[in-house]
């Protein structure tokens, strides 16, 4: 069973999250030989105020 956990900025719309989990199932499957029903993918967000690039803050970026 693979576990996909995906770390991005806040501000996704479900529009967008519901794409990408398709398109990671589907790769999943097709590269891993997972079943659909056992591919789980779990979001966690991280707010731009809690991560640097390069020594900046992204929200100050």
């Amino acid at each position: 069973m693979p576990n996909i956990t995906v770390e991005l900025l806040s501000g996704r719309t479900l529009d967008q999250r519901r794409e990408f989990v398709a398109a990671v199932t589907d790769s999943a499957i097709a590269i891993l030989g997972a079943k659909r029903e056992s591919v789980r993918i779990v979001f966690q967000e991280i707010e731009k105020t809690d991560v640097a690039n390069g020594g900046t803050l992204v929200a100050d970026a």
